[in-house]
């Protein structure tokens, strides 16, 4: 694992001689294109994340993440929070925060939940010069009994271990965030209003610290959870959405970082969206290619009901996971409620690529049933129509409708898990 840190220690380091410098940058180059090439043969092979963090990481043997090290300071300036209707996404935050340092001596810190205060960093912190961020989002639930619940904690924390390695930040064990932000969430919940459709959303989050304009792997990092209590996405009900196909900016591309929760993945995002919106559509369809493959719908992982043009069935189709597409939480829960539910009633459930001219021939010929966009901050979010080469695309919906029977079933499905009307193993109850 160290010999990460090696590919980028003459970056960081000056040498004595020309000769010399051209000796070390030699065979860190050497080394560097012989540990990636390793990495991308190895995932070729078998799984293609595994091998890569293992590359990527440059974390040693020291302290792991310990919540029994956990200090609670407590604010002495409670706030009142806002009454339900009154809330804005992400503008209010809860009266404490989770804070956990790591440094590459003396690996993960003791852990403390404190009041909620800014931060205070170095100028030259790598997360400002070359963007050594990640982050998660998810939700704590209310259910009608009071009781607290999380939905599918384990798989944002599998996910913000893979983009955390990707970038040479340090990994953790799960269950131990897990622990720590049930902590915070305990401490924190006088915020999540009792009304169904309203939760509070966490925001775990992991910078790098070491303040150095070296190019190399953080020597030291935070990880931070802030939490934000948030109303339902549509309050009067779903409202469908018009989307732009882009096709003159790539949100990802194969061997890039699209299938990992970066924040350098989302500010490019924003000048085309703000073309959209110029345009009076709500968001951006990203396509890719030459063959206008569907990726994603801004933020969200992307789902078309389409019926078949031989047998006539309905099919529930997605993008597959090629490295490009995110590994939503939500995509992954709308898959496997589908084939439970939905395949023994006669429909196909199918991961594969598509492109905007197969939709195009599907809604000119009435099979294109519907479409939606999937997440954590709205679950499905219906599509009305999409706008490509200048032509709207009709996805299924008449004018007096705002979503389509998929989408609302699969709401109302993951609703019923999260807020704990139905016993699954997904819901997460905190005790």
């Amino acid at each position: 694992t160290w010999g990460a840190t090696i590919a980028c220690e003459p970056i960081a380091t000056a040498a004595n001689s020309t000769s010399s410098w051209n000796s070390i940058q030699a065979v860190a180059m050497l080394y560097s294109t012989t540990l990636i090439r390793s990495a991308v043969s190895a995932a070729s092979r078998s799984s293609p994340v595994l091998p890569l963090c293992r590359a990527y990481s440059s974390e040693p043997r020291c302290s792991p993440l310990d919540p029994s090290r956990l200090t609670i300071i407590k604010t002495k300036h409670p706030q009142h929070p806002k009454k339900p209707e009154d809330l804005v996404f992400g503008k209010q935050f809860t009266d404490h925060m989770l804070a956990v340092e790591w440094n590459h001596k003396n690996g993960w810190l003791a852990p403390r939940i404190h009041p909620y205060q800014n931060l205070s960093l170095d100028p030259a912190c790598s997360v400002f010069h070359y963007a050594f961020e990640c982050f998660e989002g998810m939700k704590a639930y209310k259910d009608n009994h009071g009781k607290l619940r999380l939905f599918r904690p384990d798989m944002n924390m599998a996910r913000f271990n893979k983009s955390a390695a990707r970038i040479a930040l340090p990994t953790f064990e799960p269950a131990s965030l897990t622990k720590l932000i049930v902590e915070l969430v305990k401490l924190d919940t006088c915020f999540i209003p009792e009304e169904k459709g309203y939760s509070l959303y966490l925001r775990p989050t992991m910078i790098g610290t070491q303040p150095t304009l070296g190019v190399g792997s953080p020597g030291s990092a935070l990880l931070y959870v802030i939490a934000s209590p948030v109303g339902p996405y549509y309050p009067t009900g779903f409202k469908a959405v018009s989307l732009e196909a882009t096709d003159y900016a790539v949100r990802a591309w194969p061997g890039g970082v699209g299938d990992k929760k970066l924040g350098a993945n989302y500010a490019p995002c924003i000048v085309p969206q703000q073309h959209a919106a110029s345009r009076g559509l709500q968001q951006n369809l990203w396509l890719f290619g030459e063959e206008d493959y569907v990726t994603e719908v801004g933020t969200m992982n992307m789902f078309v009901v389409i019926k078949n043009k031989e047998s006539g069935q309905k099919e529930l189709i997605t993008a597959p996971l090629d490295g490009t597409i995110l590994e939503g939480v939500t995509r992954d829960s709308v898959l496997a409620l589908a084939r439970e539910r939905l395949v023994p009633k006669g429909w196909n459930v199918v991961e594969r690529s598509f492109t905007m001219k197969e939709l195009v021939e599907a809604s000119g010929q009435g099979r294109l049933l519907e479409a939606f966009g999937t997440g954590t901050a709205a679950i499905v979010s219906p599509i009305r129509n999409i706008l490509w080469k200048g032509k709207k695309v009709d996805c299924g919906l008449k004018e007096t409708e705002e979503s389509g029977e998929a989408a609302l079933m699969f709401k109302d499905w993951i609703e019923a898990i999260q807020y704990g009307d139905m016993r699954h193993p997904w819901s997460y109850e905190v005790s």
